[in-house]
């Protein structure tokens, strides 16, 4: 009984300490959202205006604004900003437009 015991508090620490993740892992995840999140973007000069936020794995995205120019002849490099949400287990980048960002509603 005691093999036993010793043998379940084993496999049960072994398992915490597998769904942990280091920071390389991390870096590395990061990393994915910055390059999708810039390829998808429409933005010329595209760079990350922050960090990214994780909402929790019932929602499943990683969220991140990015800034750049808009490449458009008729925009004269005008900054923009973009909303992009990474679809973490696809592994999928979408970006809308998030230019009204700093415009409060009236009152």
């Amino acid at each position: 009984m005691k093999a036993f015991t010793l043998l379940l508090l084993s496999l049960t620490a072994i398992a915490g300490q597998a769904n942990a993740s280091s920071p390389d892992a991390w870096k590395a995840f990061d990393k994915a959202v910055v390059d999708s999140c810039t390829k998808a973007s429409q933005l010329k000069n595209v760079k990350p205006a922050g960090t990214a936020a994780s909402f929790d794995d019932t929602v499943g995205y990683t969220a991140l604004l990015l800034k750049g120019q808009y490449p458009q002849a008729h925009m004269k490099n005008k900054s923009g900003v973009e909303l992009c949400l990474y679809q973490r287990q696809s592994k999928k980048a979408i970006v809308t437009d998030w230019d009204n960002l700093n415009t409060l509603p009236k009152k």
